[in-house]
Order: C-alpha cells, then sequence, then structure tokens
C-alpha cells in the first residue's frame, strides 16, 4: 500500500482528503497536524478524525518532527495552513512561519532526508489572483488592481476601466491571470505554490499547486471569525444573530464543497498530466454574498435579515469566479454538488456542530486596526 502523508490532515479540507484516500483502501495514510486551537478548541483532536489514519501531531515550523513524519512517505497532500486574510495583516510573522517556512521546511526534509516522495501536492488560494478578470466592452480584458479607497469611500462598489472609467463585467478567472495579491495571506500562500513548483522541478519530483476558491461544507469551524464566510454566516444566525455584510452585499465569491475538493486533490495526485501545473478548483458558479445570507436564514428558517453596513475591508475583492476548463481538460474533474444542495449538507452538520459567535470580536480588532473603513 501506498504510504501518504496529510499536513494539516485534522482539518477541514485536509480531514476529506484523509476519508477519502481510505475510503477508496489503496492508502496507508499519516496524518500530521498540531490542532490549532483557534481551529480545534481546546486543541484536541476532533471526533470526525479518522480512526484508520495515523495521527502524528505536530507543527510544520518544527522541522525535526516534520522531518520524522515524512520518513517512508510516498505522497504528500500539503493542506497545512495558517487561514485567515484579515487576521494575516495584524498576525504577519505567524503567517509567513507557518505557511512560508513550514513549506520551506516540507520541501527542504524531502530532500535531504531518508524518504521516497514520488508527487506533493500544494493546497495555494485564489486569493493570489487579487481581483478577477473583467471585460470592458471598448476596451476588452483587463486585470484590475484593488479599488482605490476614495472610490469605496464614496460607495462606489464595482471595476471601473482604467482606460475610459466604464464598468466593468467580471469574467471566469484562468491559471493565467498575474497574481496582484493584497493580503500577507495571500502572498504566503503564492509563496508556497511558487516554492513547491520551483522544487519540483529542480529536483524532477512532480508538484502541483491547487488553487482553492472559496471553500464550504461540514467539519469548517463555526467559532473561527476567520474562515470562510458561510461558516461566519451561520455562527450568527444560529446565535440568532443578522449575518454582517460589507459593501452593498452583492460582491460575488465562487463556492466549491469540501468533498469536490477532496476528490479533485486525489485526482490531480494521480494523474501525471498534472505535473509541475497549477490549476483552478472553484464551483464556476458565483453567488453574491447577500444571497448566501439570506439561503442560510432560509434554511435554517429563521426570520433574521443580514445586516449591510456599506462599510468596507480594506484589500477585498469585488468579484472573482473561477475558470475550471483546465483541470476538467487535465483530468476531467467538474464539481458534483450543487450549491443549493452543499449548504442545506452544511445546515444539517452544524445541528450538532458548536457555534460560538466570536464575530463581533474579530470585526472590532480588524476595525481598531483600520482594516475595516465605516463610511459617514
Amino acid at each position: 500500500m501506498k504510504k501518504i502523508l496529510v499536513t494539516g490532515g485534522a482539518g477541514f479540507i485536509g480531514s476529506f482528503i484523509v476519508d477519502k484516500l481510505i475510503e477508496d483502501g489503496e492508502s496507508e495514510v499519516y496524518i500530521f497536524d498540531n490542532l490549532d486551537p483557534q481551529v480545534h478548541p481546546n486543541g484536541e483532536k476532533p471526533d470526525y478524525l479518522n480512526k484508520d489514519a495515523v495521527f502524528i501531531e505536530g507543527d510544520v515550523r518544527d522541522k525535526d518532527a516534520l522531518a520524522k513524519a515524512v520518513e517512508g512517505i510516498e505522497q504528500v497532500y500539503h493542506m497545512a495552513a495558517a487561514v485567515g486574510v484579515g487576521q494575516s495583516m495584524y498576525q504577519i510573522t505567524k503567517y509567513v512561519q507557518v505557511n512560508t517556512t513550514g513549506t520551506a521546511n516540507l520541501l527542504d526534509v524531502i530532500i535531504n532526508g531518508n524518504n521516497k516522495v514520488e508527487k506533493l501536492l500544494v493546497a495555494a488560494s485564489m486569493s493570489s489572483y487579487g481581483e478577477g478578470r473583467y471585460n470592458c466592452p471598448e476596451h476588452g480584458i483587463v486585470n484590475p488592481p484593488l479599488r482605490p479607497e476614495s472610490q469605496m469611500a464614496a460607495g462606489d462598489w464595482e471595476l471601473h476601466c482604467p482606460h475610459c472609467d466604464e464598468i466593468m463585467e467580471p469574467l471566469p478567472t484562468d491559471e493565467n491571470k498575474p497574481q496582484i495579491c493584497n493580503s500577507i495571506y495571500a502572498l504566503t500562500k503564492k509563496d508556497q505554490e511558487e516554492m513547491a513548483l520551483m522544487w519540483g522541478q529542480a529536483y524532477r519530483i512532480p508538484a502541483v499547486a491547487l488553487r482553492f476558491f472559496n471553500v464550504y461544507g461540514p467539519r469548517q469551524s463555526l467559532s473561527n471569525p476567520y474562515t470562510g464566510v458561510c461558516a461566519i454566516f451561520m455562527s450568527r444566525i444560529k446565535n440568532d444573530k443578522p449575518p454582517v455584510i460589507y459593501e452593498d452585499g452583492q460582491q460575488t465569491r465562487d463556492f466549491i464543497a469540501v468533498e469536490d475538493i477532496a476528490r479533485a486533490s486525489i485526482m490531480a495526485m494521480n494523474d501525471p498530466r498534472t505535473d509541475y501545473g497549477v490549476f483552478n478548483v472553484g464551483g464556476g458558479n458565483p453567488t453574491t454574498i447577500e444571497n448566501i445570507a439570506l439561503t442560510l436564514a432560509q434554511i435554517y428558517s429563521k426570520e433574521i435579515t443580514p445586516q449591510i453596513t456599506r462599510a468596507f475591508r480594506k484589500g477585498d475583492v469585488r468579484h472573482c469566479i473561477a475558470s475550471i476548463s483546465k483541470i476538467r481538460n487535465a483530468v476531467g474533474f467538474q464539481p458534483r454538488i450543487s450549491f443549493s444542495e452543499g449548504m442545506k449538507a452544511l445546515a444539517a452538520w452544524t445541528e450538532t456542530a458548536s457555534a460560538e459567535d466570536k464575530f463581533d470580536t474579530a470585526a472590532n480588532e480588524l476595525e481598531n486596526r483600520g482594516l475595516i473603513v465605516k463610511r459617514s
């Protein structure tokens, strides 16, 4: 049986990859995870952790522990990361140490240690694109920078063409779009993919980077205010509080169910056509932030109206939609779980999941640091 290591394997995405690998029955699976209390309350192993996997408690910042975990491993799914755009802007050292240095440690111990690693898959992020790709009716395709703060302070939310100032239409973003990072988190995720691919090419060890879009599903921490927007909104609604929405609520995101992410990851790992490549993994169907909040309130049968603040967060993008034609053409991947189906599954899981609402604490932290701007 193939020996596989999943870093961050006790976490949201990693645990689903672990389950799918064990379900397929052809692997001996090892989990390397530090059980970060922000994700795992009290630093305890989650109940969902697969009992057929070998659990190793350790931190990617601990090079010696990581070296031991990699011994004899043939495939590595590198999911371990500090996650959170806003938090990364004031916990800079932590994010760089976990994401950038942690990945450097992994590459170092693989190439310098006693192991048999045949392929590495790294979880990259759509956040490294910054804004998505747009079309101007007059000037064609544009890859814009962030909106100026002066524009957002005036309540002008959409992207304007830099040549004629007309409002542009968002397009699917493909892997060739320039990466314009707008947060420490995004920059460290870009570091992860570039280091892995550069290292892989140099040593002829196949590596692949998957740029995950907005992942949602069961096991996403409902008490972590820096996790995905679906989980944050659910935590608010479960505690009978309105979801808080910045700007006008019409900004869009591209959501994909975690089960589809796990399936895409395993397909990419096991197909040589992905070697040394970068691939988007998203749903390809944009959804407004306001619609997410309204959908969740309806699923929970609660008459809660989202609070649209018209404030804005520095560094937020307006629209980013995945083009998934590259991974579809390479390995035949296509999402199977619709947004409505996936949201119902997530809501069902949250019925028994604890949800401590920490949104206000996180929002106050960001506002006090000048990262949320209220409009007068």
